[in-house]
């Protein structure tokens, strides 16, 4: 939802079902829609209890406070926007989340690329950078032999694009798509580096 002035967004399952999150009307903050997000935490039923994810261009944190509410252990939610980073906090302070986030300042490129070699892979990665940008292909380039990844690894890929337009690295493979309006969403497993 985009509006003039601040918004909200209701999560739409699991133990904070039907509680509000706050948008900031900032350029290029566009939640992933509520559809959407059913269709998604639908196709991840069976892997969000007690997983480790990363909400990357986190946004309003839509997906990663979505995760947590349906079991997710813990969520690292990085954002490069200040105002963003403080909405985060908030949020994760009214749901009573701040022990199961990490709420990172940073831009994404950067923290994946600082991340320590010994990092433990992660269950689940949210992947929602900006339209009309290059970083998609750019994160899963450096995705493609980091730590993060496994053959255990799901990611979630938000594009502008009806068919996943990077090509993926080798041994992912795409799992799911689908299409609603201006958005095409991807579920993907990763492979080990």
């Amino acid at each position: 939802m985009r509006t003039k002035d601040q918004g909200t967004i209701r999560i739409i399952g699991g133990k904070w079902r039907g509680r509000q999150i706050k948008v900031l009307p900032h350029i290029g903050v566009r939640p992933t829609p509520s559809r959407v997000r059913e269709t998604v935490f639908n196709w991840l039923i069976g892997h969000l209890i007690d997983a480790q994810c990363l909400d990357l261009f986190a946004g309003s944190g839509a997906l990663g406070f979505e995760a947590l509410s349906r079991g997710a252990k813990k969520v690292t939610f990085v954002d490069a926007q200040t105002p963003i980073v403080k909405n985060l906090n908030d949020t994760a302070l009214r749901l009573e989340a701040h022990r199961e986030c990490e709420i990172i300042l940073s831009d994404g490129l950067r923290y994946l690329r600082h991340l320590p070699s010994n990092q433990q892979p992660l269950d689940i990665i949210f992947l929602d950078p900006p339209f009309a940008t290059d970083l998609l292909s750019k994160c899963l380039s450096l995705l493609a032999c980091h730590p993060l990844v496994s053959e255990n690894t799901l990611l979630y890929i938000e594009t502008d694009k009806p068919i996943l337009p990077e090509k993926l690295p080798s041994g992912w493979q795409l799992l799911k798509q689908k299409v609603a309006g201006e958005v095409a969403y991807h579920l993907v497993q990763g492979a080990n580096p």
